[in-house]
């Protein structure tokens, strides 16, 4: 992972967008750590990322106590630097094109984006399609003739991780973000964890609230298979 600031983010954004040059910038949380010890692709998918964002307090927590200088200005998320980014997009005039949300979701935050950003040319379709069949062809056929400066793919872990790995060499020249439901957020379908949630660390908690059946396991019972991990780390640099 990577210790950098939302700024930093965004000024490596820029730098990849105007040399035309393909970039990938990903996150790490803990949900996404548990993955990586059962997942060979998502190893895969990290050792291509050219940033790996650190997604989560918990994470920072981790961090501090064995001996790293990272605090809360290193935790980033699309919630975190949404404001900085579309800021930047308008001015710098992107074409931004997302892959995600249910039929009609991506749509609807286009729309609610495009209303505050006109800056910003959008194009978006949704994540449901067969990524091994010809749908998969027609998705990427669609991105291509776009021509984007930045492609976010909003599919979920680690379902959006495995579409821009297997997809990666036949992307176009963009910067790929892996946003999970953030355009979910911008449509308005799923509630917008407070940015004081962030702040204290209790995002995962807003959330939860909102999507319990959905985040149940992924809160409260899968982080306890990287305790010990977490102990190794710990103790070894004791």
């Amino acid at each position: 992972m990577d210790a950098i600031t939302r700024e930093q983010v965004m000024a490596f954004a820029a730098s990849r967008v105007a040399a035309r040059e393909k970039a990938l910038v990903a996150n790490h949380n803990l949900h996404s750590l548990a993955l990586l010890g059962r997942d060979a692709q998502m190893a895969r998918f990290y050792a291509l990322a050219d940033r790996v964002e650190i997604d989560s307090m918990p994470l920072i927590a981790w961090g501090r106590l064995i001996g790293r200088k990272v605090g809360r200005e290193h935790r980033n998320t699309y919630l975190d630097w949404r404001e900085d980014f579309w800021r930047l997009a308008a001015e710098k005039r992107w074409r931004v094109f997302h892959l995600g949300c249910k039929p009609g979701v991506g749509a609807r935050a286009v729309e609610a984006l495009s209303a505050r950003w006109p800056g910003v040319t959008f194009a978006e379709c949704d994540g449901y399609f067969d990524m091994a069949g010809p749908d998969n062809a027609a998705v990427l056929d669609q991105i291509a003739a776009f021509a984007p400066d930045i492609l976010f793919v909003g599919m979920g872990m680690p379902r959006q991780e495995q579409w821009i790995l297997a997809n990666w060499e036949r992307l176009p020249n963009c910067v790929v973000f892996p946003i999970g439901a953030a355009f979910d957020y911008e449509a308005g379908v799923v509630p917008t964890p407070p940015r004081w949630a962030g702040r204290l660390g209790l995002e995962w908690l807003a959330r939860f609230l909102a999507e319990p059946g959905r985040l149940f396991h992924r809160y409260f019972i899968e982080p306890w298979a990287l305790v010990p991990a977490m102990l190794r780390d710990v103790l070894g640099r004791s």
